[in-house]
């Protein structure tokens, strides 16, 4: 396993990506942390350097939306840690409504953020990892992404399965830069998000959750269902379910 000191997380404000950061602070990691919700994250910061002095936290306001200050964003980081050695997409969102019912502009914010911005973040990632010829990118995609859903899931799943795509392709375009990319479909965790869709006695607990996320990106495989039971065998029954049945996993 590879040390990468340097950790940049995006939507780290609350949800998974706190979590995510207080595991990889527990290690010892320096922390490179963004979301919109600046006071949450300078309260987080404040928190973990306390309880790790010995590690390095510094935050930027950031809307992922924003597609230009990503990059800066992304490289004023890179000047205050000296180098990035890990970046973790994981800012996005949870919304949708059915197709045809007049929402748009709901399903239009889920795929613009977790498509489109998305592939910002990957850009402006893999553009500091070749200069540096090394790095390791990990972006939060979704179980969820396996296939197309009904009802509120749609954009969802369909915004999933594309940045699923990119990552498949980014990591045949930097397989031999050096740079390792690594694709993680979380399951039902609990979180702010998961809680506002009506959870699921399926969900996993919120801290158990977060170990599991920070022990597969730091493995750094091709790709990981998190956790891995029981999201692994749900995987290949929902890939092969008749279209009748998924809406029960929407």
């Amino acid at each position: 396993m590879v040390l990468r000191k340097n950790i940049l997380i995006t939507g780290a404000s609350s949800g998974l990506g706190e979590g995510m950061a207080r595991q990889f602070a527990a290690r010892g990691r320096n922390l490179a942390l963004c979301a919109r919700r600046a006071d949450r994250l300078d309260e987080l910061a404040a928190e973990l350097k306390a309880a790790y002095p010995g590690i390095t936290v510094v935050t930027r306001c950031l809307d992922v939306n924003e597609h230009d200050r990503v990059f800066t964003v992304f490289d004023e980081f890179r000047a205050a840690l000296g180098s990035l050695d890990r970046v973790i997409v994981n800012a996005g969102l949870g919304k949708g409504q059915p197709v045809g019912r007049g929402r748009f502009d709901v399903n239009r914010q889920t795929l613009e953020t977790n498509f489109i911005a998305a592939a910002a973040q990957i850009e402006a990632a893999a553009g500091i990892f070749r200069e540096q010829r090394e790095g390791h990118l990990a972006v939060m995609s979704s179980f969820m992404a396996i296939r197309g859903l009904p009802k509120n899931s749609t954009a969802y799943a369909a915004s999933k399965a594309g940045i699923s795509a990119f990552v498949a392709g980014t990591r045949a375009e930097l397989r031999r830069k050096g740079i390792a990319v690594t694709e993680i479909r979380p399951g039902y965790i609990e979180s702010e998000m998961y809680d506002r869709v009506g959870g699921s006695p399926l969900a996993t607990r919120a801290e158990a959750g977060a170990r599991a996320l920070a022990k597969a990106v730091e493995a750094e495989p091709k790709l990981a269902y998190v956790p891995s039971w029981p999201w692994v065998p749900l995987a290949l029954a929902v890939r092969l379910a008749p279209e009748s049945l998924l809406r029960r996993f929407a």
